[in-house]
């Protein structure tokens, strides 16, 4: 459970469809396309690292370089939300955010990268950008089935007085279903002063359908954390969402999604987990 200082701040931990970044979650298996990345957080969630913010698996056997061709792939991206989500916790006080990432990987399946979001620094208290930087390693284990590991911190250059910044563990399986893709995902963040001096786990799914004949895919999240980045008394809660999404010119996407959390707040308190609609403008390139 969220509690002191922390409490007035939304729980940012990355990974869901990063349809929600982040960073993070890192929604493993995916670039941190803030949101097409809705941040939630899978994967992230760090479309939204899924890892909410889920860094790109490098596929190693699919890849083949020239003589002098370099085995390193530089690519970034850009995004526009009505609000960012992550794990299904309003970071933004409902208001718009700006977001963007780059990543760097080699042919091996190493990669790093950064990714960033504007915050509501009135409502969240954390300041007004969240920083996140990443590593890990991925690729695949079959024509069906891939693996991503990795960690990434998160980080709040502008925040006040106190201990804000915490590390995170993560690790995802994604599957090939044909039309569809679904990843399951893990992420762990030991005891650190951050965290009250405690810890959090978070385990999530995503699911992503394209439509046939369409430039649709409809996109699926289901997230549970247990430990102390709730907004929950039991420090136990529920993140979901549902949307589409849609490339719509060249590198450019748009999306849609609705997202919620479980909450317990007191009447006159800001809810961070209320459901929303959240919209998305994004390109990678």
């Amino acid at each position: 459970m969220l509690t002191s200082k922390r409490s007035l701040a939304a729980a940012s931990l990355f990974a869901g469809l990063a349809f929600s970044a982040n960073p993070a979650f890192a929604q493993a298996n995916e670039t941190p396309v803030a949101e097409t990345v809705i941040v939630e957080d899978t994967a992230d969630d760090h479309v939204t690292f899924s890892l909410d913010r889920a860094t790109a698996d490098v596929d190693a056997d699919q890849v083949s370089y020239a003589d002098g061709e370099s085995a390193f792939e530089l690519t970034a991206n850009v995004a526009l939300v009505s609000e960012y989500r992550f794990r299904g916790v309003d970071l933004s006080g409902g208001d718009f955010a700006v977001q963007g990432g780059i990543d760097l990987a080699h042919s091996s399946g190493l990669y790093a990268g950064a990714w960033g979001s504007s915050l509501d620094e009135d409502t969240v208290g954390y300041g007004s950008s969240e920083l996140d930087l990443y590593a890990g390693f991925g690729g695949n284990l079959s024509e069906a089935v891939s693996f991503d590991l990795g960690a990434i911190a998160y980080l709040y250059p502008d925040a006040g007085p106190g201990e804000f910044d915490y590390y995170e563990l993560y690790g995802s399986l994604g599957f090939n279903l044909g039309p569809a893709e679904a990843t399951l995902g893990v992420a762990y963040a030991p005891d650190q002063a951050s965290l009250g001096d405690t810890d959090n786990f978070y385990v999530y799914a995503d699911l992503g359908a394209g439509i046939p004949g369409t430039p649709f895919t409809v996109t699926g999240h289901l997230g549970y954390t247990d430990g102390f980045l709730t907004y929950t008394n039991d420090g136990k809660a529920f993140d979901w969402s549902i949307g589409v999404e849609a490339s719509v010119a060249g590198p450019v996407s748009v999306g849609v999604s609705y997202t919620e959390a479980e909450g317990d707040f007191l009447p006159g308190d800001y809810d961070f987990t209320d459901g929303a609609v959240v919209f998305s403008v994004s390109a990678s390139i």
